[in-house]
């Protein structure tokens, strides 16, 4: 056994009482356990590099104390029961800690303390219609399990340090390939950094670009982990309103022409906007290009559920429509696969490039490579646009039973924006309720949704809440929204056995 003690050789008390005092001090404060053995006095005198003879004394005061006892043949053992009035003794000859000094934040985590980590949670609720969340339960785990077995028996350089700051090679290839097809977005694996996620995305991106005291325009309402990573970086953000065909780019343009401070950086989400689930149109794309191009500001596209689109032609990815090298791609694994993969990907402009994959070195180092062999290998081999495909279908089906059961419960008293893209929906009610009396009526009622309102940087969103659908069986989200219209339209709750039970009578 290891045992580590603080000793001091200059301190004036000595060595075997300091022995003593620390070992009696791990006792007390449950670092050593009763019946727990000690190393041997040779052993330890030896780790600790004092005589053998200093660390027998330490011991036998213990022993004669009753913190410690010897059985015959196998070593020195914590007693197995400590009287209380030990436990209650201060320590004798303590070694007085260090008083802990005022630690002196940087200007970073002084941003971070005005700005509190706010993780994500969810009403519990018997059906949620949390948002974000795939339908883990029809992803391919055989086939994956397949290929992570391939790459464990093969050669095992998957075990060994990557050597490429920007991630796997053969991943990035696959992501390129994929992204030309899919999103027609123009690049080549040279131009593709691999990130754990969005939220590493946007950090390597302000560490590259920002400087406390830059402006950030972003949507309003819009993503608000995305603002949180914004604010711990001092800027100052510039929300910019949204309405059906998107980001309003007319709005950005008269604010930064008009002698507002120059915008470094934009973010937006113009597949599908969140919460809004706005797309945004052809031509406010390409005003936002033409705006970048003469501002010299940098575009962030966070290319949001763009996989998932119902009935409309997908448009095409800012980044394939830019000319300039003003937009970086961002995208996840996250939604089309599983959320605990943790791979996304920057898609940069040539001359970002070695900086931001420096900046990643800086931060992790590298991605976990046998999930990025394996996925390479997802990808290449087809399954990640067949699963897709099936997903699509899956969730267009959800989505239509969403859809209709809102409308069928309340008619004109909903409004329902995004429901032609992602997996979710943003619902805004018309009722003589607060959002704060729609959210409690709807937990009384076992029915978990959550509001929008944390979204908006400026006020709003008081009756709007986000509904997702793509975890739920189609039967819950029907009896969901019926619960939900019960409790929200009638002056009464009363639930217990399921209205499709009631229905039937039951």
């Amino acid at each position: 056994m290891e045992l580590t003690l603080s000793l001091d050789h200059d301190a004036a008390m000595p060595l075997h009482r300091q022995v003593y005092a620390e070992l009696r001090r791990s006792i007390l404060t449950g670092r050593l356990l009763p019946g727990q053995r000690l190393p041997s006095t040779r052993s330890l005198s030896q780790s600790l590099g004092i005589s053998r003879t200093t660390v027998t004394q330490g011991y036998e005061q213990l022993l004669s104390e009753g913190y410690l006892e010897t059985r015959h043949g196998s070593g020195t053992f914590v007693c197995g029961q400590l009287p209380d009035t030990l436990l209650q003794t201060e320590a004798i000859d303590p070694i007085e800690p260090p008083k802990p000094s005022a630690i002196r934040l940087s200007q970073y985590a002084q941003s971070m303390a005005g700005n509190p980590l706010v993780l994500q949670t969810y009403p519990d609720a018997e059906i949620s219609f949390r948002y974000g969340r795939p339908a883990l339960q029809h992803f391919p785990i055989g086939l994956w399990r397949k290929l992570l077995s391939r790459h464990c028996n093969a050669d095992p350089e998957w075990l060994d340090y990557a050597l490429d700051a920007q991630g796997d090679m053969g991943l990035r290839t696959a992501i390129a390939s994929y992204l030309g097809r899919a999103r027609a977005v123009q690049c080549d694996p040279s131009q593709i950094v691999l990130t754990n996620g969005t939220q590493q995305g946007l950090d390597l991106i302000l560490r590259v670009l920002i400087e406390p005291g830059d402006t950030i325009a972003l949507e309003d309402p819009g993503y608000l982990s995305a603002r949180k990573v914004f604010l711990s970086h001092q800027v100052n953000l510039l929300p910019i309103p949204v309405d059906e065909s998107g980001l309003m780019v007319e709005y950005l343009t008269q604010l930064t022409t008009t002698g507002f401070p120059p915008v470094r950086l934009l973010s937006v989400t113009p597949s599908h906007q969140f919460p809004t689930g706005a797309t945004l149109s052809l031509s406010r794309r390409l005003a936002l290009l033409q705006w970048a191009q003469q501002t010299g500001a940098i575009i962030i596209e966070d290319d949001y559920d763009s996989e998932y689109r119902y009935g409309d032609k997908p448009i095409p990815a800012l980044q394939g429509l830019d000319s300039s090298d003003s937009v970086i791609y961002m995208g996840t694994f996250s939604k089309v696969l599983f959320p605990s993969l943790r791979i996304g990907y920057l898609v940069l402009p040539p001359q970002l490039v070695p900086f931001v994959a420096q900046a990643k070195w800086l931060s992790d180092r590298q991605l976990p490579m046998l999930e990025q062999k394996v996925l390479a290998d997802f990808i290449e081999a087809g399954h990640l646009e067949s699963h897709i495909r099936k997903m699509r279908s899956h969730y267009d089906r959800r989505r239509q039973i969403l859809v209709q059961a809102l409308q069928q419960h309340f008619g004109t008293q909903v409004t329902i924006l995004g429901e032609k893209a992602g997996i979710h929906v943003m619902v805004r009610f018309s009722l003589d309720r607060s959002g704060a009396e729609i959210m409690a009526r709807s937990l009384q009622a076992g029915v978990g949704i959550v509001p929008a309102s944390p979204c908006y940087l400026a006020d709003g969103g008081d009756r709007e809440f986000i509904l997702g659908y793509g975890e739920l069986e189609e039967g819950a989200i029907v009896e969901g929204i019926q619960r939900l219209a019960i409790a929200l339209l009638t002056s009464r709750l009363f639930f217990g056995a399921s209205l499709a039970d009631k229905s039937n009578g039951s």
